[in-house]
């Protein structure tokens, strides 16, 4: 190689462990190619100033991630996909679990930033059940959960069962919302310095939280059809993850929903590199989108989780996931480890909310306020580019000329309507510019709200950069 040298001001740690990691880098971008000749080690440690043992420290870090190969003589060359098996030796950056969005929501702003499910009086429902379970079930609200009745898990696979995806009661694990579910799945079958793939664009707070129990974040490309079948093999061949993470229906945030081809093309290639896949149906579960689930093409190695927040309350905590057998005893280990355990009343009221059939009738109340809302939108924006779906609570908008992605979440924010720009949803450190913007439309009380807050966004859209001053 010539003209060339390691950028070493990013990242922390160690000098070897930040020229691995620089290395590292410039090999996924294609700085260095397959077959390139890595530097001397004597001339790189010149080069950079430092010594040849360092220099060879990080070397063999780049060995044991199964980037390059040595020998004696011929020096180290890059290769063309990580070797068989191989794993990083190596600690995992540890996220640090920020976003874009306001620990703290400011007061007085119209919420466009979540997806709850809308209010559509369920608090009446479920506080009739609430007040049965306490009188039913006194000493179990008053002691730890140590043993999880059967209707827990026959909840759960109603719940998660869709088009002709049914899970068996015995694959089932309740748990404290999706989110838990799918941390709990992450936190049982990988390992700190695995890998864990995901989209440049997703529910990237699984990614900062894997981050945080020591995973390491693979990008996959994604395009208007959803993740990249080809470039998913591509992570899979040089980076080996032990899981991805996806959304194959109605995807936060772009609403991307995989055809049933590309869907096979993932379960081939999870098949052919031992991936865990990990479908997140969530939004799905709001849809009417007959393509199989993911877990019908890969059942062996896929779990599927869901719950209520998006389409019943998500107050209740309420959520489920299934997965093969030989998963099922580690994952709800480590779903106890990680919360402290489920808590009998939240759990039993979730339960007792699906199989009396109240949840099914409170998601059609809430499709059916969706639908109002999303109607709403699609008549006030008219004539810029959008993605919605009529069931589906947020709409992802791709921003005209000149906007950019985080300067009008602040123009909107100025003006008393709070959005999500495109990095709240980056699951790593992508080059990917997509300028656009999420925002919700459940959580605002009433329809009039929803309109207001969407007459904000299009009034700025009609003006441009010109309706915005970011110097005060």
């Amino acid at each position: 190689m010539t003209n060339w040298l390691p950028d070493l001001t990013a990242g922390s740690g160690p000098l070897y462990q930040r020229l691995a990691d620089s290395i590292e880098t410039d090999i996924d971008r294609g700085v260095i190619e397959a077959g390139a000749k890595l530097p001397p080690q004597r001339d790189l440690a010149y080069d950079i100033g430092t010594t040849v043992g360092t220099v060879g420290r990080a070397y063999q870090l780049l060995r044991e991630r199964g980037l390059v190969s040595g020998e004696v003589g011929r020096g180290t060359y890059v290769l063309g996909q990580r070797a068989d098996g191989a794993k990083p030796n190596l600690p995992a950056p540890v996220s640090s679990g920020e976003g874009t969005r306001h620990i703290d929501a400011p007061r007085g702003k119209l919420r466009f930033d979540s997806t709850a499910a809308p209010d559509i009086g369920q608090g009446a429902d479920i506080a009739d059940i609430l007040s049965r379970t306490t009188q039913d079930h006194p000493h179990e609200i008053s002691s730890y959960t140590r043993d999880f009745p059967d209707r827990w898990y026959e909840a759960g696979a109603r719940w998660l069962s869709r088009n002709s995806f049914r899970p068996n009661a015995e694959t089932i694990v309740p748990t404290l919302g999706t989110h838990a579910a799918v941390m709990a799945a992450i936190a049982a079958l990988t390992t700190p310095g695995d890998y864990v793939a995901f989209e440049h664009l997703t529910y990237s707070q699984i990614s900062r939280s894997a981050g945080l129990i020591g995973r390491r974040t693979a990008l996959v490309a994604s395009d208007d059809e959803g993740i990249d079948p080809q470039d998913f093999e591509r992570v899979c061949a040089q980076k080996h993850p032990r899981m991805i993470f996806l959304m194959p229906t109605a995807q936060n945030p772009t609403l991307a929903t995989l055809s049933a081809a590309r869907r096979e093309a993932i379960a081939r290639v999870a098949r052919e590199y031992n991936v865990i896949l990990v479908e997140d149906d969530l939004y799905g579960n709001l849809t009417d989108d007959p393509t199989p689930l993911l877990a019908e093409y890969a059942p062996e190695r896929t779990i599927v989780a869901g719950g209520l927040s998006k389409s019943v309350a998500a107050g209740v905590r309420g959520g489920w996931l299934s997965c093969p057998p030989a998963y099922r005893h580690r994952i709800r280990v480590a779903h106890k480890m990680m919360t402290g355990g489920m808590p009998f009343l939240l759990a039993e009221v979730n339960t007792r909310l699906v199989l009396s059939g109240q949840a099914d009738e409170i998601r059609k109340r809430s499709i059916g306020e969706i639908r109002a809302r999303i109607a709403i939108v699609r008549e006030t924006l008219a004539g810029f580019a959008f993605k919605a779906h009529d069931r589906v609570p947020f709409v992802w908008m791709t921003l005209p000329d000149p906007w950019l992605s985080g300067t009008f979440k602040n123009a909107c924010l100025e003006h008393g309507v709070l959005i999500d720009d495109e990095d709240e949803f980056k699951a790593g450190r992508s080059e990917q510019v997509f300028h656009g913007v999420r925002f919700g439309i459940s959580q605002p009380r009433q329809r009039k709200d929803i309109a207001e807050g969407v007459a904000v966004i299009r009034r700025l859209l009609d003006e441009g950069r010109a309706g915005y001053d970011s110097f005060s």
